[in-house]
């Protein structure tokens, strides 16, 4: 009896401290697109993330992410790239994925760090980006394309080596990415990493010896690396704090 009345007070604590997400919807050129927001606790203003889901869509693990970094103070808004489609299987979110236009989902992104500024409860010059895999390649352009972005984390999405697009970008990036992944492959991230150098560009890339494409979802049972993940998460929760809370160049 004892366990189970520690084990509800520890889910009523958690409960306490997991943010709230609403429904929320904004312009996108003529179109209205939808995303969910989530808001921490305490008096803001708060910085903010456009949070960016993989290929599946904008599913229950993504909102999950959305939340968790909410908790950890910043006003989060999970984005939908795909209309309200969310897929089940990899062929499915194959074909969602490549019947989204490039352009569209650029105005989108553009669109959310708009909605974002103009939330009165959100740090106008703390704004930042964060995806995974589909949504991580976007993380990038979002950087590519918001001169005052405060941040981007990039988790195993697809990489720019053009000099030219590289230099449009002002925040300071993290990139999280495996060895094993044949997608974005070590000699790919190695290239990027050396071309923002290059070009005086704060970037700071880990590389997860054993790990291969979404080492970080847990509902990727052949691919989810517990270790990997949770070190992600730290380097994550660490670099925000630094760029996003404290507002140091990083």
């Amino acid at each position: 009896m004892k366990s189970l009345i520690v084990g509800f007070v520890l889910l009523l604590a958690l409960s306490a401290f997991a943010a709230d997400g609403k429904p929320v919807s904004y312009k996108s050129g003529d179109e209205t697109v939808q995303g969910v927001l989530y808001t921490p606790a305490g008096k803001g203003p708060f910085p903010a993330l456009i949070v960016i889901h993989e290929w599946w869509g904008l599913n229950d693990w993504v909102k999950d992410q959305a939340s968790k970094l909410a908790d950890q103070g910043y006003v989060t808004l999970a984005v939908d790239l795909y209309r309200g489609k969310v897929a089940t299987t990899p062929e499915m979110a194959h074909e969602i994925m490549r019947g989204v236009p490039e352009d569209r989902a650029k105005r989108d992104l553009h669109a959310a760090f708009e909605f974002l500024a103009s939330q009165p409860n959100v740090k106008k010059d703390r704004i930042g980006s964060i995806g995974w895999c589909m949504g991580g390649g976007y993380s990038l352009d979002v950087a590519l394309q918001e001169p005052t972005l405060a941040a981007t984390v990039i988790n195993y999405g697809h990489l720019a080596t053009d000099a030219d697009a590289l230099k449009k970008i002002n925040a300071p990036i993290l990139g999280l990415f495996g060895a094993q992944d044949h997608g974005i492959t070590p000699d790919d991230v190695h290239k990027f990493e050396t071309s923002m150098k290059q070009l005086g560009k704060k970037v700071d890339v880990t590389i997860y010896p054993e790990a291969g494409h979404g080492f970080e979802n847990p509902n990727n049972k052949d691919g989810y690396r517990s270790a990997d993940a949770g070190d992600a998460w730290e380097r994550t929760v660490d670099f925000l704090t630094i760029t996003l809370k404290k507002g140091v160049v990083y």
